[in-house]
């Protein structure tokens, strides 16, 4: 499977997630809606350093490798690498929370991700998404990388 292909299947699995976040969004399970997001962002994230052919470890955050790398991608594109890198880490910082809450403390994830953590989560990810899908897509229209 060559990278634009390997790219665009995680980027289809990130809009998935997307999608879903946004439905437990609307449906009030801001944890699951955050968690999902992260996913999308992690998913999005590796697809665009798949393209730039970059290996990156097998972890949640990949924000260290992106900044590393920035001036592998288009101008356009590396002018948003650190918001990007700093949306990652924020998010990967949440996502334990998002699943156990915070247990040493007996609070659940619903008392430690509100609305306003879950809203914010999926305005990114979207964002994210957006960047890495036109990324995907200028790849697309010079061939495979």
């Amino acid at each position: 499977m060559n990278l634009l292909k390997l790219a665009g299947s995680y980027l289809r699995q990130a809009k998935s997630r997307l999608k879903d976040a946004d439905g437990a969004l609307n449906d009030g399970n801001f944890p699951y809606a955050l968690r999902l997001s992260q996913e999308c962002i992690e998913l999005s994230l590796k697809a665009s350093l798949r393209l730039a052919g970059i290996e990156y470890p097998k972890v949640h955050d990949v924000s260290d490798v992106l900044l590393s790398v920035k001036d592998r991608f288009p101008a356009w594109f590396a002018e948003k690498v650190d918001n990007m890198a700093k949306i990652s880490a924020s998010i990967t910082m949440k996502r334990e929370l998002a699943f156990y809450g915070a247990e040493d403390e007996m609070v659940s994830p619903e008392e430690a991700i509100n609305r306003r953590d879950a809203e914010r989560a999926v305005e990114d990810a979207e964002q994210v998404h957006k960047m890495c899908r036109r990324l995907l897509r200028q790849h697309g229209t010079k061939g495979s990388p």
